[in-house]
């Protein structure tokens, strides 16, 4: 198949699982009885796009604010969206979580919030406790996101840092009614999980942060390491009363949009092999085990045969040390490790991108390669084993041509991956 037809191919299911995350396609059709004040709170990549999708469904009064990532507003009428920083918070992420806390305070029975929560909701919605700033906890989420520590791993020490998450939202919000609207970002779908579980009971421990902080030598301030030692940092658990008039249901997860891909290939006339939604790992290494499968296909038709797509979720990891902290994103370098590892295998095409539309440092959602990308890289003096010595996947392939432009997509279910055998 040339590149062309491949790369439409590519990207159409690339659009079939985005779509099938958008808030306008996944929001409940039934939705919850009004309170007698009735107020809408979110967090994450997709809340102002929810929210913009619930206000225009929604039948009566209602209010709120929402916080999502700059660049992803949308407009709504009665919700206040407010932007701030991701990967990283700021003011603004603080500003909106302090906001957030004091408008569903002293809220009774009778009363109504709905969460909107997407993935990124960790950095979005960011209060530090008191006696620790912002530039504490800035600094362990900058050294996490370069540690290749899991998401999990990192939303737990983010959980036992903050004076919103874990659990603590739905502690402000009680007695009134919540009802959490989740889109997964996370593997295996933990509602916990999801934007560091503001609105969820935690089931980690203070002790389980301590060794993912140890694990990954993350450096702590004096003042954090005094209040991970006290009692403070406790998270509210499931057999809290806090969560007693409390629903949360998932909307959209990395597995519904897998499978959207999924049946659009199959009417394409492809065998689907989906290696699931949860794979995580160091991206160059995901990359090579991904290798690994579509030579088996392409020289043996084991597991499945050709033509074939093979679909992958989940999240993968880019760990970064010393001065090589260079420019793009774990889809990007992902499909660097395939490339190298496939070594121009004749037929084989590949598509990795992020599904909020941003990889990495880079404004693209990722990229795509080809099975003449090494022979063009050549040609325009790009070494494939610098970038990924480097970490310089979004050079690479801009050079090249091949990267994937979508903007913001208003929603979040994590990595998509899809490649293609003909």
């Amino acid at each position: 198949m040339e590149n062309t037809k491949a790369t439409q191919l590519l990207l159409d299911l690339f659009q079939a699982a985005v779509q099938a995350a958008h808030p306008a396609n996944c929001l409940p059709s039934r939705l919850p009885e009004p309170g007698m004040r009735t107020i809408v709170i979110g967090a994450g990549k997709g809340s102002a796009m929810m929210a913009h999708e619930l206000e225009k469904r929604w039948p009566g009064a209602l209010e709120g604010i929402v916080v999502t990532r700059y660049g992803h507003a949308v407009p709504c009428r009665n919700i206040e969206i407010i932007e701030a920083g991701h990967p990283l918070p700021d003011e603004n992420s603080v500003r909106a979580a302090d906001r957030i806390l004091k408008l569903v305070r002293g809220l009774g029975r009778e009363d109504l919030v709905i969460a909107l929560i997407s993935g990124g909701g960790s950095a979005l919605l960011c209060l530090p406790p008191e006696g620790i700033s912002l530039a504490e906890k800035m600094a362990v989420n900058s050294d996490l996101l370069k540690s290749g520590a899991t998401i999990s791993e990192m939303n737990c020490v983010r959980k036992h840092i903050s004076a919103i998450k874990g659990g603590r939202l739905a502690a402000a919000i009680a007695p009134a009614r919540l009802v959490t609207w989740l889109i997964s970002d996370v593997p295996g779908d933990d509602p916990a999980m999801i934007a560091s579980g503001p609105t969820v009971a935690d089931d980690t421990s203070v002790e389980t942060a301590l060794r993912i902080i140890g694990q990954y030598r993350i450096p702590l301030s004096d003042g954090l390491r005094t209040y991970l030692a006290g009692g403070q940092a406790v998270t509210p658990k499931k057999n809290n009363h806090v969560f007693d008039n409390t629903l949360t249901r998932i909307i959209a997860s990395p597995m519904q949009s897998l499978q959207a891909a999924e049946r659009l290939a199959r009417q394409q006339g492809f065998t689907v092999l989906c290696l699931g939604d949860a794979l995580e790992g160091e991206a160059r290494e995901v990359g090579r085990v991904h290798a690994g499968v579509a030579r088996s296909i392409a020289r043996f038709g084991i597991p499945v045969t050709s033509p074939a797509i093979l679909l992958s979720g989940g999240e993968v990891t880019v760990t970064l040390t010393g001065e090589d902290a260079g420019r793009g994103g774990p889809n990007q370098e992902f499909l660097l490790g395939l490339a190298l590892e496939l070594d121009s295998h004749i037929g084989i095409h590949a598509l990795a991108c992020d599904t909020d539309g941003m990889d990495g440092s880079e404004p693209v959602a990722g990229a795509i390669i080809h099975p003449d990308t090494l022979k063009r890289a050549a040609i325009h003096q790009l070494s494939i084993r610098d970038a990924l010595k480097t970490h310089n996947s979004y050079k690479f392939f801009k050079e090249l041509a091949d990267t994937v432009e979508t903007g913001p997509t208003y929603t979040n279910i994590n990595d998509f991956r899809a490649i293609l055998l003909k």
